[in-house]
């Protein structure tokens, strides 16, 4: 049953929520309008582990508007934080940090009071007026210092295949050691949540989550609440990058404040406090060593990393992950170590892992190129996976071939003068690198319902998330292509914890999973919507064969046969019918698990160093995806610009630095840590292979928000060298390092 429209799929269609963001119609967590609202604001701990000695909250509790003093000496009990592990995320471990639980610190700026008040201003001046003592242990935030705590996360192990360090015999040799920094999410808006109890059994939570369906199911386990009962509404994210993904403290605090006061409570953070409240990437160190042969042949490859956590809790990254599969080598071994620290745990951070990983790897690629006197983009053509050597599995489809060959065409690869520092234009040094980037594919079960109205128009709900990628006009793309609709009549909903479930909107899995839902879900609608079609009195299209019709603009009809054709809100007024409503879950199938599913990426970055002052400047940028099918192609070339932007940041200016006497972070505003800005951003080039993986869904999308940031700090390193024959192993790339 063919639609015979042009699909809608693919096409630049505007963001269908664009004009409620434009006009601030656009509800944020912090921006609903509760009734008798109170506010919250926080004190935080001025050390990095110890005890609290003493809190007085005497003249706080008596200043103006002021509702409640909340700590751990009579904060309400949380019925989860005595059981087990109350945290919802794939790569943690341990427990999660339990707000106003004990006298314990475990990190700085960690919430140790939080004051109420009937307005913000009332609740800032009682915050101000807690007064605490500590009683301070010997923190260690340093993760160099304590390498040798280093353990295997209980979520992981080490990998090998072939002989464990076969690099040592190899013709060519590179070994080198790579750093990266903490990143902080720095999202536009700032944490925040709105907690209410409606009587002692039932809550309702607007909070920024990427998961509105792992936040009831936190806010359930903690408070032993049927799902029922708990409501989490975030119908709008204003930026994420995984920052949102867990509830955070003070969400929790929040629903505590409730508690106690008997009225709705609203927390939102203060800049400063996202930086290590709210999870951040964590600091990496890395040694890559390869070995090849004399004509480039990858031979061995060993890479191990140190990552920080908490005290308190595992986070694990991908960080290792992708060397085991990128390249065609026999003998590979990772080794990754977690490093306890008294500070807060890390999160998922756009291209977690493999993000800080790829640096790594890809930078010693542009070594060992450069040790055998080879192009760089020849080397990782020579050292080509056809298949997973990880999984000895195929790819469900592979076009990292097109992304090199097409990337390198429009960026002018061929012209490059392969000899470091031998390009210059008056006092600025020109250079030009590459890497790849490859990032999982993903998809995991996703439940969709479809409505279709008397009136002809589609209602398609998923309790999915839109951190600002476009999530509603895409799925109103994918809804519009398989019910033949004009995308204008229909809408889709989402945000809301009460819908059909979904992941939450990370992992680059929100297309292949909620997509494929969507996909599905209106198929078995048109399935209905046909039965009665050709059930109905006086029809042109009873009794006529399921492969003669055609779905189009909101109608059914006969092909060549306009006198046949039935609207939809014809069929259901027919069949006496206000709607007619169908929900399924999708999930597939056991063929995926015969296939390894990647999204591939090729970033080409040309910079500009000034010869004397070591300033860096990207000018221009070539990125080309393999992400299978585009839905929107304009929503996906922003997803890129934001990946290129953020690896810009990445690579030459995100430093979280923390002042290891203290274990505090010092720089911790948008003056100090420095992001780009419009005039550090060049002209950025995306080509998008726009092939489909119809093997991953039906839809034959493969997700795209992680990859083309993976590689690309990697990219700019390797274009630095080449540019002054400095090769710099320690993110970011500032001018000290090169003057």
């Amino acid at each position: 049953m063919p639609t015979k429209a042009k699909p809608v799929t693919g096409e630049p269609l505007n963001r269908v929520d664009g004009r409620l963001k434009v006009t601030g119609r656009a509800r944020y967590a912090a921006e609903h309008p509760i009734p008798a609202v109170t506010h919250g604001v926080l004190v935080t701990s001025t050390v990095a582990k110890g005890r609290i000695k003493s809190l007085d909250t005497k003249a706080a509790e008596q200043a103006p508007g002021v509702l409640a003093i909340i700590t751990h000496l009579n904060s309400p009990k949380v019925p989860g934080y005595e059981g087990s592990v109350n945290n919802n995320g794939a790569r943690l471990e341990g427990q999660e940090h339990r707000v106003f639980y004990d006298d314990r610190i475990y990190f700085s700026n960690q919430p140790v009071a939080l004051a109420v008040a009937g307005t913000l201003e009332q609740a800032q001046l009682a915050a101000s007026l807690v007064k605490v003592q500590y009683e301070a242990g010997a923190h260690q935030t340093d993760l160099e210092a304590n390498l040798a705590k280093g353990v295997t996360p209980k979520r992981g192990e080490d990998y090998s295949r072939g002989k464990v360090n076969a690099y040592k015999t190899a013709a060519v040799r590179v070994e080198a050691e790579y750093r990266t920094p903490v990143n902080v999410h720095n999202p536009m808006e700032t944490h925040a949540a709105i907690a209410a109890w409606q009587g002692p059994e039932k809550l309702t939570v607007y909070n920024k989550t990427q998961a509105v369906k792992i936040a009831q199911q936190d806010h359930m386990k903690a408070f032993q609440l049927k799902r029922e009962n708990v409501q989490v509404f975030s119908p709008f994210v204003g930026g994420a990058f995984g920052s949102s993904s867990r509830v955070w403290p003070q969400e929790m605090a929040a629903v505590l404040g409730a508690k106690v006061v008997g009225r709705p409570v609203k927390i939102m953070l203060r800049r400063d406090q996202v930086f290590n409240m709210v999870g951040f990437r964590p600091r990496s160190i890395q040694q890559v060593k390869l070995g090849a042969t004399k004509d480039g042949t990858l031979t061995g490859i060993t890479h191990e990393a140190y990552g920080l956590t908490s005290s308190y809790e595992q986070f694990t990254e991908r960080i290792v992950d992708l060397t085991q599969s990128m390249y065609r080598c026999p003998n590979v071994n990772t080794v990754y170590k977690l490093v306890p620290l008294d500070v807060s745990t890390p999160c998922w951070t756009r291209g977690p892992g493999e993000a800080s990983g790829s640096f790594a790897l890809e930078s010693a690629m542009d070594e060992l190129a450069y040790a055998l006197n080879m192009d760089p983009l020849a080397l990782r053509l020579k050292n080509y996976a056809d298949t997973d050597p990880a999984e000895n599995h195929p790819w469900s489809t592979k076009f990292l071939r097109e992304c090199y060959e097409q990337g390198a065409a429009r960026f002018g690869w061929s012209k490059r003068n392969p000899a470091p520092g031998a390009t210059r234009d008056g006092d600025w040094l020109v250079g030009q690198g590459m890497a790849t980037g490859m990032y999982h594919a993903n998809r995991r079960p996703a439940s969709a319902r479809a409505l279709l109205r008397a009136n002809g128009t589609l209602l398609v709900q998923s309790a999915t998330a839109d951190v600002g990628v476009g999530t509603a006009t895409i799925m109103t793309q994918i809804a519009a292509d398989a019910m033949g609709m004009d995308p204008a009549n229909i809408q889709f909903e989402l945000g809301n914890s009460s819908l059909p479930p979904a992941p939450g909107q990370f992992g680059s899995q929100t297309t292949t999973s909620v997509g494929s839902a969507v996909h599905d879900v209106c198929l078995a609608l048109r399935q209905k919507l046909l039965a009665l079609a050709q059930q109905t009195d006086g029809s042109a299209l009873r009794g006529v064969a399921t492969t003669d019709l055609m779905f189009e603009n909101g109608t059914v009809a006969r092909f060549n046969n306009d006198a046949s054709r039935l609207s939809y809100a014809d069929i259901l007024k027919r069949n006496n019918l206000p709607s007619l409503e169908v929900t399924l879950e999708s999930k597939g199938g056991a063929e995926q698990e015969k296939y390894s599913s990647q999204a591939f990426c090729a970033n080409f970055v040309e910079v500009r160093v000034h010869a004397l002052t070591g300033e860096v400047r990207v000018s221009r940028v070539v990125s080309a995806l393999d992400v299978g099918k585009v839905m929107n192609r304009k929503t996906a070339r922003s997803q890129v610009y934001g990946s290129v932007v953020w690896g810009i940041g990445m690579a030459l200016m995100e430093d979280a630095m923390i002042d290891h006497r203290y274990g505090r972070f010092l720089n911790r505003d948008l003056a100090d840590y420095h992001l780009p800005v419009n005039a550090d951003v060049p002209a950025i080039d995306v080509l998008f292979i726009d092939k489909p993986d119809m093997i991953l869904d039906p839809i034959g999308a493969k997700g795209m928000g992680e990859v083309g940031l993976v590689g690309f700090s990697a990219a700019v390193a390797n274009a630095v060298f080449h540019a002054t024959g400095k090769r710099i192993r320690e993110l970011p790339i500032t001018p000290d390092k090169l003057v």
